[in-house]
C-alpha cells in the first residue's frame, strides 16, 4: 500500500488525516509546528506524529501538503526534490514564481504533484459538466457564483481571492471549457488585518462571462453556482449537493449520489500516487488558476486586465 503523510494539521489537515484512515492506505504519520495538536492528532489514530515534518520524508510514497499557503512552495520542494507525490491544498502557492518552480521539481523528478481544488471532485460539479457537455443547456452564457460566510480568523497569509474564489475561477474554467482571455474584479478590506476580505470577478471567457462573489460577511454560509444557457438554466448548490435544472418547459433534480468531496479527491490522489492515473487538477493547473486569481487581486478598482501565462508543460 502507498504510505502517506499529512503536514500541517488545522482545520483541513486533520480532514485528509481521517480520511486516509478510512482508505486503503498506509498512514504513517502526521506532522505539525504545533507539538500539542501533532501529539493529539498521532494518538487519536495511533501513528507517529512528528514537530518537524522533514521527520516524514523517508517514510512516505505521498503527502498531503495543508499548511499556511505562504509555506507551500518551501515544504513541497523538500518532498518533491525526493520524488515524493504531493497534493497541496489550493492554492498551488502564494506566488507565480513559487508555483512554477513546484511545478519544474515535481516534472524533473516524476512526480506527481496534484493541487487542492476539492470542488472538482463535488458530484454536482460532475453532474452538471455532463450536463453542459451534453448540450442541455445550449451555448453557455453566464455563470453566477455565490461563496460567501462569516470571517474565518485562521486564514491570516492570504486574501479571500486565493482563499475563496480561486474555487470558483477554477470551476468556472472547467465548465467552459477553456481559460478566460480577461479578467476585471473589485476588492476591498474591511476586517482583515492585511488582505481583501470581499470581491466581485469577472471572468471574460469571450462568448461567456463568469461573475464571482466572495466575501466574509455573510452571518452564514453560502456556496451556489448558477449557469445560465441558450436552452436552459441550472441551478448548483455545493453544500447540500443538488442541481436542479430547467428548460423553460420543465424544472427537475438531477439524481447526484452525496459523497464527501475531499473521500474522492484523496482515492484519486492515492491512484495518482501509484501510477494509475495523472491529476486532475495538477501543478500546471494550478498554476494558471493562480495567475488568475493575482490578477483578480490587483484589480483593485476594477480595470485590471492581462494576457494569460505562456502554457507550461508537465
Amino acid at each position: 500500500m502507498i504510505r502517506v503523510g499529512v503536514v500541517g494539521l488545522g482545520a483541513m489537515g486533520q480532514h485528509h488525516t481521517r480520511v486516509y484512515s478510512q482508505l486503503p492506505c498506509e498512514l504513517v504519520g502526521v506532522a505539525d509546528v504545533d507539538t500539542d495538536k501533532a501529539r493529539e492528532v498521532g494518538r487519536q489514530y495511533g501513528i507517529p506524529y512528528y514537530s518537524d515534518y522533514r521527520d516524514l520524508i523517508p517514510q512516505t510514497d505521498a503527502v498531503s501538503i495543508v499548511v499556511p499557503t505562504s509555506l507551500h512552495c518551501e515544504v513541497a520542494l523538500d518532498f518533491l526534490d525526493r520524488g515524493i507525490h504531493c497534493i497541496v491544498e489550493k492554492p498551488i502557492a502564494s506566488t507565480l514564481k513559487d508555483g512554477e518552480e513546484m511545478l519544474r521539481v515535481a516534472r524533473n523528478m516524476h512526480a506527481k504533484l496534484a493541487i487542492g481544488h476539492v470542488e472538482r471532485f463535488n458530484p454536482v460539479v460532475a453532474g452538471l459538466k455532463a450536463v453542459i457537455d451534453q448540450g442541455v443547456l445550449g451555448e453557455i452564457m453566464i455563470i453566477s457564483t455565490r461563496r460567501v460566510g462569516p470571517f474565518a480568523s485562521r486564514i491570516r497569509d492570504v486574501g479571500i481571492v486565493l482563499d475563496s474564489a480561486s474555487h470558483d475561477i477554477d470551476i468556472a474554467r472547467y465548465l467552459v471549457g477553456r481559460d478566460p482571455i480577461g479578467v476585471v474584479a473589485r476588492s476591498g478590506r474591511l476586517i482583515h488585518p492585511t488582505q481583501e476580505d470581499h470581491a466581485v470577478i469577472m471572468l471574460d471567457f469571450g462568448r461567456a462571462t463568469a461573475a464571482i462573489e466572495v466575501n466574509w460577511f455573510t452571518p452564514h454560509k453560502v456556496r451556489t453556482l448558477v449557469v445560465t444557457g441558450s436552452k436552459g438554466i441550472a441551478y448548483l448548490d455545493y453544500i447540500h449537493q443538488t442541481l436542479v435544472l430547467h428548460n423553460g418547459a420543465n424544472e427537475w433534480q438531477a439524481v447526484i449520489p452525496k459523497t464527501e468531496p475531499l473521500k474522492l479527491e484523496l482515492e484519486h490522489f492515492l491512484r495518482c500516487a501509484e501510477g494509475s492515473e495523472h491529476p486532475l487538477v495538477d501543478g500546471r493547473e494550478g498554476v494558471q488558476v493562480l495567475e488568475l486569481c493575482l490578477a483578480a487581486s490587483k484589480s483593485q478598482n476594477g480595470t485590471f486586465k492581462r494576457p494569460l501565462m505562456a502554457q507550461l508543460t508537465m
